[in-house]
């Protein structure tokens, strides 16, 4: 298919929209689903948080929502989930997105992010207990931060295997949370934690810890981060690969496990990037061996049951850093390269716009293209080199939501965070 050719058919098929009123129409659809996974084309940009936050939102006030899961840790994202149900001790939503204070801590403490918790917050509060949204984190990288939350609840109940707890905390703790160095311990010199984490997790599993109530799921989740991250830390020096898989296969148990405590009935919304949500077999991470949440997803539910949304731009900028673990700074987002997904839509229209992948319309856009994508670490100078991954774009996503001219995340602190 020519350029001109696709270029003709998003001019037919996609819709111009102004704000999230005119989104609509794809929300409606979207709401058939048990899941909406909306993605982000980076982890840094404002536009992406703010329609993503109007569009749940939208759910919430309109279609029953029980959880928004998000790609952040879990002992944070839980503050945050304590704090929107009226839980936490901390009034002020600011310092409840400080505890986000790990690298990189731009994407959940930021301005945008203080705007939708706040409105949770005042949203729950007209509800009951038992109706009031959660608000949870999928990753797997809170290690330490999950295995003291454990303690924290062993302590608080007096339990009889807080030692084991604690001395599986303290294998870990010459290393001095530094994930790198516990892996390469671990994978190269035989030198890891395994007996005593394994050790407490079946004594986390054998003991009736708790009667009920969302303190289990905070110790079950927990439990599990503990369990994932070991494998995940091990396997990142030898088998990146293989890390990604277990990641994603650990961000999707969560979402099952969090669904369960919610009912057979319960919806949720997942905010992820591109990357997470959007179907891995429309990519060349299928010939890698990669999977993702998104094609994980739709095995497990069926297509219907979950409806995926990508995010894109042509040009702006962003929040990101030169490397991994450097200092956060505002880049240009240079206009996307041509014959690229975010040029032909640009081309079709200098606007914002969102397309919806139909039976009557999907086989009409059967083409390989190159998607933008941009991590927390971006050089825009390079970008060409390997920020476009070739898509087809209506088996990746269900619609897709492009905004053409786009602003840099406001971070609520600038200080280097610990990595």
């Amino acid at each position: 298919m020519r350029k001109d050719e696709l270029n003709n058919l998003i001019v037919e098929h996609s819709v111009r929209f102004e704000s999230s009123r005119d989104l609509e129409p794809l929300l409606t659809e979207a709401s058939n689903a048990k899941f909406l996974l909306l993605g982000e084309a980076t982890h840094g940009t404002s536009e992406f948080y703010s329609t993503r936050a109007e569009m749940t939102k939208w759910l919430i006030k309109n279609r029953r929502i029980h959880f928004i899961a998000v790609e952040g840790d879990w002992p944070s994202c839980f503050e945050v989930n304590r704090y929107i149900k009226g839980q936490s001790l901390e009034e002020d939503a600011k310092k409840i997105l400080k505890t986000f204070d790990r690298w990189p801590s731009w994407m959940w403490a930021n301005e945008e992010m203080v705007e939708f918790i706040t409105w949770l917050r005042s949203y729950n509060d007209t509800q009951d207990d038992e109706d009031k949204i959660g608000f949870y984190g999928m990753d797997v990288y809170s290690l330490w931060e999950s295995m003291e939350a454990v303690i924290d609840y062993l302590d608080s109940i007096g339990s009889s295997i807080t030692s084991d707890a604690k001395k599986a905390f303290n294998c870990f703790e010459p290393y001095h949370r530094d994930a790198q160095k516990y892996g390469v311990a671990a994978a190269l010199y035989g030198e890891d934690c395994l007996e005593e984490l394994m050790n407490l997790l079946k004594k986390l599993r054998d003991n009736e810890l708790i009667e009920g109530g969302e303190e289990t799921l905070n110790l079950k989740i927990n439990s599990l981060v503990m369990d994932n991250a070991e494998n995940y830390y091990r396997t990142m020096v030898t088998h990146d690969d293989n890390s990604w898989n277990i990641r994603d296969r650990h961000m999707v148990e969560v979402v099952n496990i969090i669904s369960s405590y919610y009912g057979l009935s319960a919806k949720g919304v997942i905010w992820e990037h591109n990357t997470h949500v959007g179907d891995a077999r429309a990519t060349p991470m299928a010939d890698e061996g990669l999977v993702n949440v998104g094609q994980l997803m739709r095995e497990s539910y069926g297509d219907d049951q979950v409806y995926i949304v990508g995010f894109g731009t042509y040009e702006g900028t962003v929040i990101a850093a030169d490397s991994w673990g450097d200092e956060m700074k505002v880049m240009q987002v240079p206009p996307a390269i041509e014959n690229s997904w975010e040029d032909i839509l640009h081309q079709a229209g200098a606007f914002n716009k969102f397309l919806m992948f139909t039976h009557k319309n999907k086989r009409l856009f059967q083409q390989i293209v190159g998607h933008r994508a941009i991590g927390v670490s971006y050089n825009p100078m390079y970008e060409q080199l390997g920020n476009y991954v070739p898509t087809n774009v209506p088996e990746r996503y269900d619609a897709y939501i492009h905004i053409d001219q786009t602003q840099a995340l406001t971070p609520l602190y600038r200080r280097k965070a610990k990595v």
